[in-house]
């Protein structure tokens, strides 16, 4: 599975982390969306690797407030839902 799951990444394109989040109703600015990108492609491994020890909250401030209320519910349905695949 992680196999598969880097490549993606590996393929992943900022244009990907955009649709994805207006699909969950998230408008990122810019800088947003540079840093989310940044952010997956640097840091998945660890992510995947140790999902439980990942805060989200330590990430607020490079978002608007009310983006980050919408990244975190999603974050926290799509942990639920694949947390024990990992």
């Amino acid at each position: 599975m992680f196999n598969f799951i880097e490549r993606y990444i590996n393929n992943m394109t900022k244009d990907d982390v955009n649709k994805f989040a207006l699909s969950k109703n998230i408008e990122l600015s810019e800088n947003e969306l540079t840093f989310t990108y940044e952010f997956i492609k640097k840091n998945y491994k660890n992510i995947l690797g140790n999902p439980k020890l990942f805060d989200i909250e330590r990430y607020k401030n490079n978002y608007s407030k009310e983006n980050f209320s919408k990244i975190t519910k999603v974050y926290q349905e799509y942990f639920q839902r694949y947390s024990n695949y990992l």
